[in-house]
């Protein structure tokens, strides 16, 4: 069925989101070659770690202007076109780095990749925006979340195999599922209607808008304390006497209670909740859930501790992209949402810095509880700083402008 206004679908999501979903979860599941960046140049270039270091800074700080060309881009030239451009230029990207002769070609490539490597995620997000009724979006961005993670988790599994082998492998494979979700996204989404050339698209600036900077500061915060948990969470396994590799069955309890949760949030109670209420709640599950990572010294109680701080960052991903995509004008989407997802590249350069140098000179309780304070600080701003800027009522009883969809819709 062709429509061409935003209709409220409270029992289900139309069937292209479901199918991007998809598409991204098989991106994902190949998507384990970066972290192994560092390794490959000083396995195959004998390069110093410092060096190796540098190569892959290099990539996250190219990250950013890569995610704020992929919003002009989807408002410009489309979202389908702007996701097939960015994967496959990752795919281009990957196979040169695994191609590469020396370590000056290694470090051009990872440049190359961060500039592309960001260009298909406001795309994608965008693309939800568009097709969702505001509704029902909190709910489509966790659905996407959670394919995001399902895929992780047999990701880290598939390194773990072909990076014994040749780590040169992982940026083919990558590639691979590159191409492969270009592939899906290019033959089963519709061709949507960019912004017509020459014509001025309504609405502020996202630099602009008070209420994107203010979900911007506090985002990058919350960025930071995710991100923190995954530079740093192997670390304080190896600090607190145990593996490094129960890390991995943490991370996989994490994606299981994405999936797994995702049916709280058609709650009627818990999905009526204003959205500074759900993302201060958040914030407190996962304060809950860091402070026992500071005291549990068991598997099972750091597993509870991961379902409760997991069962924080499932309340909070969907209702925040929704906040965003709901302030912003529906020609503008992308570059909003491109510069809200700033907050993950700030993160991405912070964290590093912030989690190792808590872990090495405080230790792994101080870690985890000036961690848990942090995300306490972010329950309180959401009253003090997001509440008066945004409507203090849930998505469902915000008003439902009538939009075009340019697709996704059945």
């Amino acid at each position: 069925m062709t429509v061409t206004e935003v209709v409220v679908t409270r029992n289900r999501l139309p069937r292209g989101v479901w199918l991007l979903a998809v598409a991204r979860a098989v991106n994902r599941l190949g998507a384990f070659s970066v972290p192994f960046l560092a390794a490959l140049t000083v396995a195959r270039f004998g390069a110093s770690p410092v060096t190796a270091g540098l190569v892959t800074a290099a990539f996250g700080v190219a990250t950013i202007p890569s995610r704020l060309l992929g919003g002009r881009l989807a408002d410009r030239i489309g979202r389908r076109r702007s996701i097939v451009l960015g994967l496959a230029g990752c795919a281009v990207a990957q196979l040169a780095i695994a191609a590469a002769g020396t370590t000056w070609q290694v470090l051009a490539f990872a440049v190359l990749l961060g500039l592309v490597y960001e260009i298909y995620e406001p795309a994608s997000q965008a693309l939800i925006a568009d097709a969702v009724a505001p509704a029902d979006r909190a709910r489509a961005y966790s659905l996407f979340s959670a394919a995001l993670a399902a895929g992780g988790t047999g990701a880290g599994l598939i390194a773990a195999a072909v990076g014994r082998w040749d780590l040169r492998w992982l940026f083919v494979i990558d590639a691979a599922s590159c191409l492969a979700c270009a592939v899906v996204v290019r033959r089963v989404l519709p061709l949507d209607r960019p912004l017509r050339s020459g014509t001025r698209r309504d609405g502020p600036s996202p630099w602009r808008d008070r209420a994107l900077l203010v979900l911007l500061g506090t985002g990058t915060f919350y960025a930071l304390v995710f991100t923190q948990v995954t530079v740093a969470l192997p670390l304080s396994m190896t600090h607190s006497g145990r593996s490094a590799a129960d890390a991995g069955i943490l991370f996989t309890v994490s994606a299981v209670t994405t999936v797994a949760g995702q049916p709280l949030l058609r709650l009627g109670r818990l999905a009526a909740l204003s959205t500074p209420v759900m993302l201060a709640s958040g914030c407190v599950l996962l304060a809950a859930g860091f402070t026992g990572y500071a005291f549990a010294r068991g598997l099972v109680p750091l597993a509870v501790a991961t379902v409760v701080w997991s069962l924080g960052d499932l309340l909070i991903f969907g209702r925040v992209y929704a906040a965003v995509a709901g302030i912003a004008p529906p020609d503008g989407r992308g570059q909003y949402l491109s510069v809200y997802g700033l907050s993950w590249g700030f993160a991405g350069i912070a964290a590093p810095v912030t989690a190792t140098q808590i872990l090495q000179h405080a230790g792994v309780a101080a870690l985890w509880t000036s961690t848990a304070a942090l995300c306490l600080v972010l329950a309180v701003l959401q009253f003090v700083l997001v509440r008066p800027l945004l409507p203090d009522v849930s998505p469902d009883e915000g008003a439902v402008r009538a939009e075009p969809v340019p697709a996704l819709q059945d």
